[in-house]
């Protein structure tokens, strides 16, 4: 271990000298709490989870190597500089390395306390600072987005293949490029899911279901078929309108005050509605939610209630698979390539569960993707913040991906479906159709068939399916 953190050493004394105070370089607020970082015992089993080793063999870009510097910072031996801000940043942020690690190391709650450590102290350039004001200013507004999406699919319609072929996008710096490529297929009209969906044949449980934010505007027949399916188990499904973002975004990229302050606007949403559960179908936004009591920790008031709101939150098949099932599933002929979301499996520990709901479905065959628990480079926002090295591992999850010869891609997070889709598209491979694994569920049990699925579905871009009249839609 010691000769491969030599250049962490060095850095550290460089930036400090032998004789400095052992006074830590974080500030007392939420600072990487100094027993979960002993619980590293340096082993190395984390290094060939990691992508960004895999991709650079450099150990700072390494869960181990990231631990270490976090120590040296917290006993004065390594300031927060631009230096340790660059290798806080590469970190995607997958959680494989807490898979991977035997130890049970929480490099999820080091890595996000740490991020905001160096949001606090570390001043970004004008271009990067920019940058993320423009993201967080967009993404987490549902209401921003909707007003946004007439124009975006006005571009979509009539100017973007002009724009692509003139070559323009290339002169683009990187970050908005790349913005531009992973734009989603804005839909011609979105109708919000009601606010109770009545439960089939009989209520069994009362279930709150988070929206999103770009869920809830590009992908918004993914919670369509989600109160679907939940009711045709038995769920009256209750969603909150107005809801904010979860905090999601923010919380994974340092900005912690503006994460908490959502998470506490979501706990008090689903309060007042009275719900046993609160389902989600996007693995960023679970994982999030299901650390609100560690985020809230610290605060009177909240803590408490952000500690019972966590312990009610279930990914959507996870909720499907501890209930029974009630609804039939019709034959669904398809081989599908199932892609794990990082913050499904190794942040949340999800991943037997899809497979589970999936492999019920009759006629449905699983193609497992090589290197299954490699990020796929999407990792929230990480794609637009970091395109280059998204972009080479959306590059490789695209080549697994083919090499699964399957009809269909699968996967339970949006922004999974989107990085994958643009690589199949530079791969020229584009007409791979995508899915969230709830809207095969719900094809299921409404009984379409794999050729209605299919009608006019091009890659993760949405058309209405037309459904023979004596097929029952759950409304």
């Amino acid at each position: 271990m010691s000769g491969e953190l030599t250049q962490i050493e060095e850095a550290g004394s460089k930036k400090t000298g032998p004789t400095s105070p052992r006074v830590s370089n974080f500030d007392a607020h939420h600072a990487p709490e100094k027993e979960l970082l002993a619980d590293c015992v340096h082993c190395g089993f984390c290094l060939p989870a990691c992508p960004t080793y895999l991709m650079w063999n450099e150990e700072m870009d390494s869960p181990r190597g990231r631990i270490y510097m976090m120590d040296r910072a917290s006993e004065g031996q390594m300031k927060l500089d631009k230096t340790f801000q660059r290798h806080m940043d590469r970190c995607l942020g997958c959680m494989a390395c807490m898979t991977a690690c035997p130890s049970g190391v929480q490099y999820s709650k080091l890595i996000e306390d740490t991020r905001g450590q160096v949001e606090r102290h570390v001043r970004r350039g004008v271009g990067d600072w920019l940058f993320r004001r423009l993201l967080f200013a967009t993404f987490p507004h549902p209401k921003r987005l909707r007003a946004l999406a007439g124009p975006l699919r006005f571009y979509q319609k009539r100017l973007q293949r002009q724009v692509r072929a003139s070559g323009v996008l290339q002169r683009l710096p990187k970050r908005l490029a790349a913005m531009e490529a992973l734009l989603p297929e804005v839909p011609e009209r979105r109708e919000p899911v009601a606010a109770v969906t009545a439960a089939q044949n009989g209520r069994r449980r009362r279930v709150g279901m988070l929206t999103g934010c770009v869920q809830s505007v590009f992908f918004s027949r993914v919670n369509e078929a989600t109160a679907r399916v939940l009711a045709a188990e038995g769920c009256e499904v209750i969603t909150p309108e107005e809801q904010p973002c979860c905090g999601a975004l923010m919380l994974h990229t340092g900005l912690e005050e503006r994460a908490a302050a959502m998470a506490r606007r979501i706990i008090a949403i689903f309060e007042e509605a009275g719900v046993d559960t609160v389902v989600v179908n996007a693995a960023g936004c679970g994982s999030t939610m299901k650390e609100y009591g560690h985020l809230l920790r610290d605060d009177p008031e909240w803590a408490e209630r952000a500690r019972a709101f966590s312990a009610k939150c279930r990914d959507i098949s996870e909720i499907l698979t501890e209930l029974p099932r009630r609804a039939e599933r019709n034959s669904l002929r398809l081989r599908v390539a199932y892609h794990d979301a990082c913050h499904l499996r190794h942040a949340q520990g999800v991943w037997r569960e899809p497979r589970q709901l999936l492999r019920a479905i009759p006629g449905i065959e699983i193609a497992e993707i090589a290197e299954p628990t490699l990020c796929c480079g999407s990792a929230g926002v990480y794609n637009l913040l970091e395109p280059e090295t998204a972009t080479e591992l959306g590059d490789r999850k695209v080549e697994n991906l083919l090499a699964a010869q399957a009809e269909v891609l699968v996967s339970a997070n949006p922004g999974c479906l989107l990085q994958l889709m643009a690589g199949l598209e530079r791969r020229g491979a584009k007409t791979l159709p995508a899915f969230h694994m709830v809207e095969l569920l719900d094809a299921s049990i409404r009984g379409v068939t794999a050729a209605e699925l299919l009608w006019r579905r091009e890659g993760i871009r949405t058309v209405p399916i037309t459904v023979s009249p004596s097929v029952p839609f759950l409304k």
